[in-house]
């Protein structure tokens, strides 16, 4: 199982229900006596203390940085973890991690020691294994210019910002005296968030990583194929599952859930958004969800309708606890923000913010693999999985 992803800018957990744009600041009312910046206070505060920072601050002023982080300021001063204030920049990695895709080679790297960066994966598919690279290559240089004291991040702009449509790098392989020149296409990649294979008695086995964009189509296709193996149980693990989308999460759990209600949320004022199923895709197979205390919001609202409808039995212990949904909405200037609006209840009314989703079957990893990295732990080893395989074979 791998639970690893090109670098990127993102927020563990928030679970975006719509990004709307907004055609034009709604800011004609702002400097009025019922707004904080209205305050004649607060407005005279900031002037005394960008005064100061004229009169003594050492380095250089920059005005666009000082205003962000004004904008910075107003969202954390709501004292909400979820809610935040993004840059144009920071809005776009973050609008890209969320749907799962974005432009690249479709390889993960990391920091070098000796210089470069290293190879960690190659996506299957992607650019990066079809052009020949391998995991444990050094690149030194791309197109020529010299990497060896970049980071990762400098690196991925890089090639993220070309003008061209394929990018030349300078490759180290071990036991490979030469260094090699690779040319690889840039591309739309999408990131894997979902992972799967057939353990022994015909139970397949779903890994969830994250509710994004692109996760409805991956498990329909994991599902397909175990499917096609003969599957005649099913475990779907969202262990450390931070959440993301409502509208990914939903999708899935349409291809499970009998007809009825999935979850609906409401926002200060009451107001009711409802998501349904219809039930013709209904799972008829046992079914077992791991869960542990890492599994948040949208992996929430699919252990908590599981449950609700007593279609399978959750498996691991108790879950992180993120009942509120957030939106972002997209400013004219590329920058956004992200507020939380409303609360989400499960198909019997729960609420499960800051409590979290009590599991049918409580199990704790076993101390002895808790300083493990995930892709040590084998299945024999994984006693929360076991667990789970005989959950689903002890169901008719």
């Amino acid at each position: 199982m791998k639970n690893k992803e090109f670098w990127k800018g993102t927020v563990a957990g928030a679970l975006v229900v719509a990004c709307v744009t907004v055609g034009a600041y709604a800011g004609a009312g702002l400097a009025t006596k019922d707004t904080v910046l209205g305050d004649r206070k607060c407005r005279s505060k900031l002037t005394y203390l960008e005064n100061l920072i004229d009169e003594y601050y050492l380095g250089d002023k920059d005005e666009e940085k000082l205003q962000e982080g004004l904008y910075t300021g107003l969202l954390y001063g709501l004292d909400d973890p979820y809610s935040r204030y993004y840059t144009a920049e920071e809005y776009e990695a973050e609008n890209s991690s969320s749907q799962g895709t974005y432009v690249g080679i479709g390889i993960l790297m990391e920091k070098n020691k000796e210089g470069g960066v290293k190879i960690v994966e190659c996506y299957e598919g992607g650019p990066g294994e079809e052009a020949g690279l391998k995991a444990g290559d050094i690149i030194s240089a791309i197109d020529g210019e010299d990497i060896t004291d970049d980071e990762v991040s400098d690196v991925a702009d890089l090639v993220r910002n070309s003008d061209k449509d394929s990018v030349v790098l300078t490759v180290h392989r071990e036991n490979v005296d030469d260094a090699m020149e690779i040319t690889v296409p840039i591309t739309d990649v999408e990131l894997p968030s979902v992972f799967h294979e057939m353990l022994d008695s015909k139970i397949g086995y779903i890994r969830i990583t994250e509710f994004k964009g692109v996760t409805s189509e991956q498990y329909q296709e994991a599902f397909d194929d175990l499917n096609s193996q003969g599957m005649e149980k099913l475990i779907v693990d969202l262990r450390d599952n931070p959440g993301g989308l409502l509208d990914s999460v939903c999708d899935i759990l349409r291809q499970i859930l009998p007809e009825g209600l999935i979850v609906y949320t409401e926002d200060k004022d009451g107001n009711r958004e409802v998501e349904k199923c219809d039930g013709k895709n209904e799972l008829l197979i046992p079914l077992a969800v791991l869960v542990n205390e890492s599994s948040a919001s949208a992996s929430e609202i699919f252990a908590g309708a599981v449950q609700d409808y007593g279609i399978g039995t959750i498996v691991g212990t108790t879950t992180y606890g993120k009942g509120v949904v957030q939106s972002i909405r997209q400013l004219s200037d590329g920058s956004a923000i992200k507020l939380t609006i409303a609360n989400y209840y499960t198909p019997k009314g729960n609420n499960i913010h800051k409590i979290g989703i009590k599991p049918d079957i409580e199990v704790s990893l076993d101390t002895s693999l808790l300083n493990k990295n995930k892709d040590e732990i084998t299945h024999d080893e994984d006693n929360q999985l076991q667990e789970a395989i005989k959950a689903v074979e002890k169901e008719k």
